[in-house]
């Protein structure tokens, strides 16, 4: 029986996806682009890509070459390879596709990768490009399965935390090369200096825990997200799954699972 499952992605979103249908038996591949620029590092599977390997919650994920695929999943792990066109779907030819990319459109997706394509969040239509889709608004929607149409638009406007929204995330002031000052868990306060972009000091807005900060060395673009805080200064957060991605990850569950007879238990 094939219960392979590809997810585009490795955010801490599409983490708690394949975290989420890896526990219910489901054979999961991860791509992603070369140098992920992940912020919540510790909980997203994208991070093997720096650290050769990550746990969450434990499940393991390995970064991998096509080869090493059918091994890794006998053991029970995670692959994580670099294809950002998913051009390994061709040679795996997975019984399901995820869409978990987060780009707020459809970068390629077709009902065509798969016997069941999901998409996840805005940029997808269902029964257009994909089979069906999940809301990711924060929200009473959060987790739907919509089976025909679209999500809610992006607003731009981030989930309110502990009474915050935009004031919690850290942007890139210029473009240029990231640097950490501080690492993830650490407890900031408002104006404290978080990292540099090229020469310019980036500080903290609020109080709070550094939940998720990129990775040194990459080039950022101006106005791009490098950093979140979460004013709950509940440094536990920053190690688990969010229950945003749990919910998302429930949905796709359902949405690869409802109509599918092979997962059906015989009749007798």
């Amino acid at each position: 029986m094939n219960k392979l499952v590809i997810i585009k992605g490795g955010g801490d979103l599409a983490t708690g996806i394949a975290h989420r249908l890896f526990r219910c038996g489901l054979d999961i591949v991860v791509t992603e682009i070369s140098r992920p620029t992940v912020i919540r590092r510790s909980v997203a599977f994208a991070n093997a890509i720096y650290e050769s390997e990550i746990t969450v919650e434990g499940v393991t994920a390995v970064f991998a070459q096509l080869a090493e695929i059918p091994a890794l999943l006998q053991e029970r792990k995670i692959p994580v390879v670099i294809d950002p066109q998913c051009i390994i779907r061709h040679s795996l030819s997975p019984w399901g596709l995820v869409d978990a990319v987060m780009a707020k459109r459809n970068t390629g997706t077709s009902m065509q990768d798969a016997k069941i394509v999901i998409g996840v969040g805005p940029g997808f239509t269902a029964g257009q490009d994909v089979h069906r889709v999940v809301e990711t608004m924060r929200g009473h929607d959060l987790g739907r399965v919509i089976l025909e149409g679209t999500t809610a638009a992006n607003t731009g406007v981030p989930g309110e935390i502990g009474g915050y929204t935009l004031e919690r995330l850290i942007t890139a002031p210029n473009a240029g090369k990231f640097r950490a000052v501080k690492k993830i868990g650490d407890v900031v306060k408002a104006a404290e200096i978080l990292c540099y972009v090229g020469e310019a000091p980036v500080c903290a807005t609020i109080d709070g825990v550094l939940r998720g900060i990129l990775h040194d060395g990459l080039m950022v673009a101006k106005n791009m997200k490098i950093g979140d805080i979460d004013p709950r200064i509940q440094d536990v957060n920053c190690w688990s799954i969010s229950d945003k991605a749990r919910a998302i990850g429930g949905g796709v569950l359902e949405a690869l699972l409802m109509s599918e007879s092979c997962f059906q238990v015989p009749s007798v």
